[in-house]
């Protein structure tokens, strides 16, 4: 974990977003999307979306998260 956070923050992204247990994911810095304001792709996702901010992050970033296109083709 510790290293995609690190390639995240050397390729200058604003966050990391994964699904997963809140009670596991904590230890690395994720919170619940929602507490930045950042909706997930798909509503029933809500208890498990989150995300980690990284360096290039600004705290107005919110909104709904979109996956890149060959990603979101499910």
């Amino acid at each position: 974990m510790h290293a995609v956070l690190g390639a995240g923050d050397a390729l200058g992204e604003p966050l990391v977003a994964l699904l997963g247990s809140p009670g596991y994911y904590r230890r690395f810095g994720f919170r619940l999307s929602g507490e930045y304001q950042i909706t997930p792709p798909r509503p029933q996702w809500r208890p498990y979306f989150q995300v980690r901010t990284l360096t290039s992050c600004h705290p107005g970033l919110s909104g709904v998260f979109t996956f890149p296109g060959p990603f979101d083709r499910t």
